[in-house]
């Protein structure tokens, strides 16, 4: 496969893996609720991004790190979320 095919594959991939995060980070803001999210899944998940990062930066692969500061800002969202609203 010609480079420019998989950076396009790569790409998709990041799109579709970063946006899957969205509706989860949504839906804990508007119930003001995240009792049914694990804060030790996100937590273990938070820190495999965050390699994917250093791991996608160490090789200078763009849609490696870029989905995945991304999706490590949503995740850090959601841990932020979880932590407050289940404190009320």
């Amino acid at each position: 496969m010609e480079k420019s095919y998989l950076d396009l594959l790569g790409y998709c991939a990041a799109i579709l893996t970063t946006i899957a995060f969205v509706p989860q980070v949504l839906k804990t803001i508007k119930t003001k609720s995240a009792k049914d999210v694990s804060i030790g899944m996100f937590i273990s998940f938070t820190i495999g991004v965050f390699l994917w990062i250093m791991y996608g930066l160490a090789t200078n692969n763009k849609p490696i790190w870029i989905s995945n500061f991304i999706i490590f800002c949503l995740a850090i969202t959601q841990i932020v979320l979880k932590l407050k609203y289940d404190k009320e």
